[in-house]
């Protein structure tokens, strides 16, 4: 506001020299325009200097930005580096896995053997299955269904007769494998 005040008397002040002398009254005009214009350029050159600090400030955030963001060629290598480790770490993860797999199947095939080798002593401590069978039994008797838990003598003492004749008469090579449901011929049975 104190500029237009300024401004304003002074062209008054150059009205009323310019009827005293038109000379005088242009060359306040032109020193007035002068001052204008030098004004500004001042402000413009403020506004080229704020211009120009806060170009600067971008181009250090475009920089600082740059250096926080990667190129399509480093995220390649990146993934490939990873992809390396993931195939390294997987061939070792799989080795001690097989490894592992390696000893407890050992473990088991001992386990396997020893069941094996029991199996093997009890069985030849077991009595030698029958082959041979005579006709010296009744040939008159009742048919005995097997139970859950029967045996050959069980089943000869509930009938009442001799645990021979119940195998001659079915020709039961191994008493110790009745099956449950199994059908018998009981000689002398009624």
């Amino acid at each position: 506001m104190w500029k237009r005040f300024a401004f304003g008397w002074m062209l008054t002040v150059a009205a009323v020299g310019a009827q005293t002398n038109p000379l005088q009254f242009e060359l306040a005009n032109l020193r007035e325009d002068m001052r204008g214009l030098v004004q500004r350029v001042g402000e413009l050159s403020l506004r080229v200097e704020q211009l120009e600090r806060d170009n600067a400030a971008l181009r250090s955030s475009a920089n600082a930005a740059a250096d926080s963001y990667a190129t399509v060629n480093q995220l390649n290598d990146a993934v490939a580096d990873l992809n390396r480790a993931i195939k390294s770490a997987s061939a070792g993860t799989r080795n001690e896995v097989l490894q592992k797999v390696a000893v407890q199947m050992e473990k088991l095939a001992q386990q396997t053997n020893s069941a094996l080798d029991s199996l093997a002593k009890g069985m030849a401590k077991r009595a030698a299955v029958q082959t041979s069978f005579t006709e010296d039994y009744p040939k008159e008797g009742g048919t005995y269904i097997v139970q859950r838990g029967d045996t050959i003598s069980s089943i000869a003492q509930k009938t009442g007769t001799r645990v021979q004749d119940i195998v001659n008469a079915n020709k039961i090579a191994d008493p110790t494998k009745l099956q449950v449901g199994q059908a018998l011929f009981i000689p002398g049975a009624q």
